[in-house]
């Protein structure tokens, strides 16, 4: 195992080693320390402890990044409670990954061009500080399980759609790294249906592209209805994961 490029690795010596591909480069953030190892095709990056968020993560071939996993697990460079990404993983290879308590698949999809333009678009308004309990209420109401919340210090900022005075649709811009990031989008019960969420997801994805070359977002891949949305407004770009939390 050595580091990247043979020596301490900073962002740009991970990103050059995986041809900066959008995962890494949206887990990266520009102001924070970076260590880096590579393995044969794997390449592993660990950010400081303090840093909200997952603590690091793998990309390469399955069997090879869980190998780095392994060796840096030995070395106790994970820290207890924290999430690191791992490329996705099938049962079997699972049970051989340690320290770990539980694990979640999900997808990460990624566009680089504007969404088709979408009905109800134009209703997409950037939310401010006085939304918050219009936030926290829809959130409870229609997305209870949402790790998106107002005051998360991950989020940059919060978008919605209103119907009056009600807020009926929000998601997060909780962008980490260079590419921009969407999260927690949800629309209300009673206002689904009408093509709500492929408003909100359009009209912010077009916000974030004047910042970002690349906008993302991550789903389960249970969620074959919104995999099938998200990919109607451009997101084809995929890369798969297994997400663990150090036990």
């Amino acid at each position: 195992m050595i580091s990247v490029d043979g020596g301490p690795a900073g962002r740009e010596a991970v990103l050059s080693s995986v041809g900066n591909h959008p995962f890494v480069r949206h887990s990266l953030p520009p102001q924070e320390p970076v260590r880096g190892w590579r393995r044969d095709h794997a390449v592993c990056w660990l950010l400081p402890a303090t840093t909200p968020g997952p603590l690091g993560g793998v990309v390469g071939p399955a069997a090879e990044a869980v190998d780095l996993f392994r060796a840096l697990a030995a070395e106790h460079a994970w820290q207890p409670g924290r999430w690191v990404h791992l490329p996705r993983l099938d049962p079997p290879t699972r049970t051989v990954v340690p320290a770990v308590d539980t694990h979640e698949d999900w997808d990460f999809l990624w566009t680089a061009t504007a969404p088709p333009p979408q009905p109800d678009e134009e209703r997409v308004v950037r939310l401010t500080d006085a939304d918050r309990p219009a936030l926290t209420a829809l959130i409870e109401e229609a997305f209870p399980t949402s790790t998106a919340r107002p005051g998360d210090p991950r989020i940059v900022d919060w978008y919605g759609i209103r119907d009056g005075d009600r807020l009926i649709a929000c998601g997060a811009d909780r962008t980490r790294g260079d590419v921009g990031f969407l999260a927690g989008l949800t629309v209300a019960p009673a206002h689904r249906g009408r093509g709500l969420g492929a408003a909100l997801t359009a009209g912010m994805t077009r916000a974030l592209a004047t910042r970002y070359d690349m906008v993302a977002l991550g789903v389960y891949p249970v969620n074959v209805g919104a995999i099938r949305l998200y990919r109607r407004l451009g997101y084809t770009g995929t890369h798969q994961l297994t997400s663990v939390r150090i036990a």
